[in-house]
């Protein structure tokens, strides 16, 4: 996609850097091939932070959480969350490298010291240690390349590339259609059994906002204003902001939706570019996309 011209929202932390490889940095990338010696875990990493127009990110989340960078690379697997579900396929696969967009121990920061007594967090670490699995988070820089990552991603998935509203988080579809069948549209795509919203089903929609991920409240409201959507198409939300806000528009008069197509429908796309982007880099390294299902169960 395109620059979004609002800011996501970013908690960043503070940890390790990595800084781009300056031969990486240097020239473009022409794809990685190698006779005898694999790529190691920095080498994948540098080069895809040497695609970053801004470079190296200060006090990002974006560090190796299980493994070394020295480590040779012999198969990655992409995925939004590295769950033990995931983390057994890698084994399967033999991939020693996975690239998630999302936290491995509940926690923005990945913050582990007050986990060093649980069964859980103590149970996935020796499973990473004993199998040699390095995991990176990728999600400030996945954002920062152009286009960015996710929001491509998605716009792949749900194959919207020719409705795209240049420089804008924006679609335009070519004729109207109801709230009811675009909810539609979006589960059949997505593979989601169900999704909320707050509007009428019969309402007409054509300019389309969309938001992937957790953006907040306050962007996601200051979006609206901006944009003046049928529709906003979020990832998530916190219930007493956006909804609130959306409920309080139709009451006043205004004909906004909201629909909520959950945090990882909307960004595991984003994923499936990294493998991708693997690919098209790193073509003598196996990539495989593996999705972590939903946590969550509709009832």
């Amino acid at each position: 996609m395109k620059s979004t011209g609002i800011s996501r929202r970013m908690f960043l932390s503070s940890g390790a850097v990595f800084a781009g490889s300056a031969v990486l940095a240097a020239s473009p990338l022409k794809g990685w091939t190698f006779a005898v010696e694999p790529p190691t875990v920095g080498q994948i990493i540098d080069a895809f932070i040497a695609q970053i127009p801004s470079g190296a990110i200060p006090n990002t989340v974006d560090t190796l959480k299980a493994g070394s960078r020295d480590t040779k690379v012999t198969g990655v697997v992409t995925t939004m969350f590295a769950t033990i579900e995931v983390i057994r396929k890698a084994i399967d696969l033999k991939a020693n490298f996975i690239i998630a967009h999302e936290p491995t121990f509940y926690n923005h920061l990945d913050d582990v010291s007050w986990l060093q007594q649980d069964d859980v967090y103590q149970y996935k670490k020796d499973l990473l240690d004993k199998h040699g699995i390095a995991v990176w988070r990728n999600h400030d820089y996945v954002h920062s390349i152009r286009p960015d990552g996710v929001s491509k991603g998605l716009e792949d998935a749900l194959g919207w590339q020719q409705l795209a509203v240049k420089g804008e988080p924006v679609y335009h579809l070519s004729a109207p259609q109801s709230l009811g069948s675009l909810i539609a549209f979006f589960k059949k795509k997505l593979n989601v059994p169900a999704m909320r919203y707050v509007g009428d089903l019969q309402q007409r929609c054509q300019k389309i906002l969309v938001l992937p991920g957790a953006y907040g409240g306050k962007t996601q409201i200051e979006a609206i204003g901006k944009y003046k959507p049928d529709v906003v198409c979020c990832g998530e939300i916190s219930e007493w902001e956006t909804a609130e806000y959306v409920r309080d528009a139709r009451a006043k008069g205004d004909k906004l939706s909201l629909v909520l197509m959950g945090h990882i429908a909307s960004e595991e796309p984003g994923s499936i570019f990294m493998a991708d982007w693997m690919k098209q880099h790193f073509p003598g390294v196996k990539a495989t996309h593996v999705h972590p299902g939903s946590s969550l169960s509709f009832a």
